[in-house]
């Protein structure tokens, strides 16, 4: 089987149609800004107006990245969160334009939409986060999943130290005896989490115990089954197989037919 990514499943034509029109979206606006820098640098002129489009074309790129980390798991049992990271983006993308173009003037209203770009934003960065590192839930190796859940875990405390100040004005109870250490802590377990977690499952990959790999060739409606399957279960295309071939093999007694060695046979 080609692909060896234990979270590897059958991905919906609308999904990948998404995850282009994302990445259009994302290279269409960097192009975009880098020709309005090109341009402004070269003429001198560089008015309100280009202002505004370059931090528009910005903005739509840094969100649109958030949205593709949110379709990473689009195929995944925990897609139902990365949908509602993709709506976080997008709500996020609202208040940045408001700013941006200074529809309202009024300084409180300002400040809302202040309020509002900073907290979404938070959002659909964790979200973004999580979504990535919930491709490994499907991990059978145990040091996988802490390590999944711990940093899961102090995500969701550092986007909710974030957002109290947000939120409060920074009136924030114990903000200057400690509050910030903590955060500061936590935010350095999130960190390491997050680059730790996908080397692991990179490393470990699902494999058994006795790190043996069976290479077979799979007839292609066989293949289509799988991936079937494996959408279906939220697992890897691996993970479905070896579950398959377990059920196989502990329904149906053993034969002298089915007692023949395979043609492809396991490497290490």
């Amino acid at each position: 089987m080609t692909p060896r990514t234990e979270s590897t499943t059958h991905t919906p034509p609308a999904v990948r149609g998404l995850r282009r029109a994302a990445i259009v979206v994302v290279i269409v606006s960097l192009l975009l800004a880098g020709v309005l820098g090109i341009v402004a640098l070269l003429s001198g002129e560089f008015g309100e107006t280009q202002s505004r489009i370059l931090l528009t074309t910005l903005a739509v790129a840094a969100f649109g990245l958030t949205a593709l980390c949110h379709l990473a798991i689009a195929s995944h049992r925990f897609r139902v969160v990365g949908y509602i990271g993709i709506a976080a983006s997008v709500a996020a993308l609202v208040p940045a334009l408001v700013l941006i173009w200074s529809w309202f003037n009024v300084s409180e209203t300002t400040s809302e939409w202040f309020r509002a770009l900073g907290f979404l934003t938070i959002l659909a960065v964790t979200l973004a986060q999580a979504n990535l590192l919930l491709r490994y839930a499907s991990s059978t190796r145990a040091i996988v999943r802490i390590g999944l859940a711990i940093t899961l875990v102090a995500a969701v405390i550092v986007a909710i130290m974030l957002w109290l100040p947000i939120l409060t004005d920074g009136d924030i109870p114990g903000a200057d005896t400690g509050y910030w250490r903590f955060f500061g802590v936590i935010a350095i377990v999130d960190v390491i989490g997050t680059i730790a977690v996908p080397i692991i499952g990179l490393v470990v990959r699902g494999r058994p115990d006795d790190g043996a790999r069976l290479i077979l060739d799979v007839p292609a409606e066989l293949l289509v089954r799988l991936d079937a399957a494996a959408a279906a279960s939220g697992k890897g295309r691996e993970a479905t197989a070896v579950d398959a071939l377990r059920r196989g093999l502990d329904g149906q007694p053993t034969s002298p037919q089915s007692a023949q060695a395979p043609e492809a046979g396991p490497t290490t």
